[in-house]
């Protein structure tokens, strides 16, 4: 079976797709979704989303069969609290996914509640958009530590050759109280650094990635990290493969700068 990349995206804002105004304003990273599926050197048997927005203590894994909808944002229109977006599970998969953490010496627990966050909705709205790929979440731990969340993607790097994409959700930017304007400087110094950063050879970019905070700008970008975080369990499902830029844009939310990337041959 082909072995399918791992990949960091930059998901966007709240429920976008379903906001006309807000959809047109992302139209570049719609169109990278977009081509990012059609570069899938196969189609995937499931999509495992590593969401910046489902933290806990010890890993989880979303089990349901047909899992439910968490509308974990505020203040946007009634109709997006609404929202069905009605992929099917992946039980077999997350059993499997859990089995591999826990023999790598990672506590990880089935979480059959869990419903999908829109950090895994919105994307996957445009990516598939009949809802018809099997799809599962998978938390962040609340500590943030990038050591532990390499440790948790290289344990999960064996799905990648069952087919798996293996996807981390989050954004290259998230300040929630710095948009537009104040938000240029700093968003696209700290985004020249990761695209440089990831293009280093393996360990480098490790050792990059677990110093984070001392690049240009870091604590700005991400006062608290949790939408980075997804990028350090890509980058240790990635192993040795090589970074490709698959999105860029530095007029975003009026003047945010942020990037998508996959780790591995995307197409």
């Amino acid at each position: 079976m082909v072995r399918m990349p791992s990949y960091f995206i930059s998901h966007g804002g709240g429920p976008w797709p379903w906001i006309p105004e807000m959809r047109a304003g992302l139209a570049t990273l719609e169109r990278a979704l977009v081509e990012m599926v059609a570069g899938f050197p196969r189609r995937p048997t499931a999509i495992l989303m590593v969401s910046g927005h489902w933290e806990t203590e010890a890993v989880r894994v979303m089990s349901a069969a047909r899992p439910g909808m968490i509308y974990d944002f505020s203040g946007f229109p009634p109709h997006t609290y609404q929202i069905v977006y009605g992929a099917p599970g992946a039980p077999a998969v997350a059993d499997h996914a859990a089995r591999l953490l826990v023999d790598a010496g990672i506590a990880a627990m089935l979480d059959p509640a869990q419903g999908f966050d829109h950090g895994t909705f919105a994307p996957m709205a445009v990516m598939y958009p009949a809802a018809d790929m099997p799809l599962l979440q998978l938390s962040i731990l609340r500590n943030h530590d990038p050591a532990e969340h390499f440790r948790i993607g290289r344990a999960l790097a064996p799905l990648r050759d069952e087919g798996v994409a293996i996807i981390g959700s989050g954004l290259s930017f998230h300040n929630l109280r710095l948009f537009g304007p104040a938000a240029r400087q700093p968003s696209a110094a700290f985004d020249a650094w990761l695209t440089d950063a990831l293009a280093r050879p393996p360990a480098a970019r490790e050792q990059a990635m677990l110093a984070w905070e001392q690049a240009p700008f870091a604590r700005v970008c991400h006062p608290r990290e949790d939408h980075l975080v997804p990028l350090f369990v890509a980058l240790g499902a990635a192993g040795a493969d090589p970074a490709t830029r698959i999105y860029h844009d530095a007029d975003i939310m009026g003047g945010v700068t942020a990037s998508s990337f996959a780790f591995g041959q995307p197409g």
